[in-house]
């Protein structure tokens, strides 16, 4: 039997009578490594959902987004995955430093079908992976400690139409420029490698951002 239920998990449970289901549960699907009929459904991933902890207690919810393959094992133990450019926010990253408790969430979303992970992180700017994926800023390898499948019950069907144009492919030779990094108020915040960017393609406002951010071109 595993340790993934606590104290509160256990009281629910005893009230809507599910503790031996509960139970049951856990024996029949949460392991501690990685099969290699699983390893296939996670390296045909292009993007899940990665939960950390920050500073406050607080739980923050990010979505990573690349190409197929962008999530790696490394053994049966062992997942592996880039952080690409961002905003400059780095929370999921330094969520990771202060604390190495992550979830993570990978769905298929037209099978459906979806698999859970909770594991310890680190990152590393001089990971050996680095080369290996291109654009990448640091490379995140994880310790599986819990996973397991979930029912794809509620889960609505949805069909991929494009690869986002800002993943980095295996040709990738330089970031595409996102809009919110023309915003005229940022210009004097942007780190230098971006100090050329408005030079190049002109600023906006925040009220031209936010047009474009509804009709997705952000």
């Amino acid at each position: 039997m595993s340790e993934l239920y606590g104290a509160e998990h256990r009281r629910l449970q005893q009230a809507f009578d599910t503790t031996k289901l509960a139970d049951r549960v856990d024996e029949m699907i949460v392991l501690s490594e990685i099969t290699p009929q699983h390893q296939a459904f996670i390296e045909s991933r292009d993007m899940f959902f990665l939960s950390s902890i920050d500073h406050r207690g607080y739980p923050t919810c990010s979505y990573k987004g690349g190409t197929p393959g962008f999530l790696r094992v490394v053994d049966s133990k062992t997942l592996a995955f880039p952080s690409y450019d961002g905003n400059g926010m780095f929370l999921s990253m330094g969520n990771i430093k202060a604390n190495d408790k992550i979830g993570m969430l990978l769905i298929d979303f037209e099978t459906p079908h979806r698999v859970r992970i909770h594991g310890t992180a680190s990152i590393d700017k001089e990971d050996p992976l680095m080369k290996e994926f291109n654009g990448s800023e640091l490379v995140v390898r994880v310790t599986i400690t819990d996973f397991f499948v979930n029912c794809p019950r509620y889960i609505h069907t949805y069909q991929r139409t494009e690869t986002s144009k800002y993943v980095p492919q295996a040709d990738f030779e330089k970031p595409l420029t996102p809009q919110w990094k023309r915003i005229d108020a940022v210009q004097d915040a942007l780190p230098e490698r971006d100090s050329e960017i408005s030079a190049q393609h002109g600023t906006i406002t925040p009220e031209e951002y936010g047009e474009l951010l509804m009709k997705g071109k952000g």
